[in-house]
């Protein structure tokens, strides 16, 4: 008995590295219109960056971290998207830490969805974090210069972004909960056209939603992962 007990003891005490998937807890497209329309896509199943015809396209996205416990180490995370339509050849696409909460209200837009539909209550916009009343500080999001990562984006597939500065932005989320306002996507604002179109938490096609794989260490008074169920147990 005595030796059971000093095992399941040591065991609880093993700090044991571990890995979770999460999919989007809110998505949506900030819209860009030349002539000063307020569209959102909050209920879209689609979301955009790059240029269009009509002006600049960014995607945005946030993950819940709830399930990661505190105290937790990030190791490593990688950001999975679903790219099903572009206008244009290879581009960067570039993600940085949005610095202000935003919304996703019920907007959905029609046909391909490019153009984005009229803000509801609740929707972020170019110019608002949440639909009608509040607005980010700069029009088109209030987030860091440098980007944490860069991906080139060519033809449909899918397609990763991870680095160490990632792995830095979750973390910090973590340890800061209320510092969660996910990444904005940004691509190609130079060359026209360059949009690129990404499957949102929406899109029908589940393997297709926006997944952001999680490597972490959990605090080692922390029970481990025994049965690989993703629930520590």
């Amino acid at each position: 008995m005595k030796t059971t007990m000093l095992t399941m003891v040591a065991i609880a005490s093993i700090a044991t590295a571990d890995t979770i998937t999460v999919g989007t807890t809110k998505d949506n497209t900030l819209y860009d219109d030349s002539f000063g329309l307020l569209n959102s896509n909050g209920a879209g199943t689609w979301m955009f960056c790059g240029s269009s015809g009509s002006g600049l396209r960014r995607g945005l996205m946030q993950f819940d971290l709830s399930a990661i416990p505190a105290g937790s180490t990030i190791d490593a995370v990688t950001l999975t998207l679903r790219m099903d339509r572009t206008i244009a050849g290879p581009a960067a696409c570039s993600v940085h830490p949005v610095l202000q909460d935003w919304g996703e209200g019920t907007s959905d837009a029609s046909g391909q969805e490019g153009g984005g539909a009229s803000a509801t209550p609740g929707d972020v916009t170019w110019t608002h974090t949440f639909f009608p009343g509040n607005f980010w500080t700069t029009p088109g999001g209030d987030y860091t210069a440098a980007a944490s990562a860069t991906t080139t984006v060519g033809g449909n597939g899918s397609y990763d972004w991870t680095s160490p500065a990632m792995a830095a932005d979750v973390q910090g989320w973590l340890d800061a909960p209320a510092t969660n306002f996910g990444w904005v996507l940004i691509g190609d604002e130079v060359t026209l056209p360059s949009a690129k179109r990404f499957a949102t938490r929406e899109n029908p096609v589940a393997s297709a939603r926006p997944a952001l794989r999680i490597d972490f260490t959990p605090p080692a008074d922390c029970a481990p992962d025994l049965n690989g169920d993703t629930i520590l147990d």
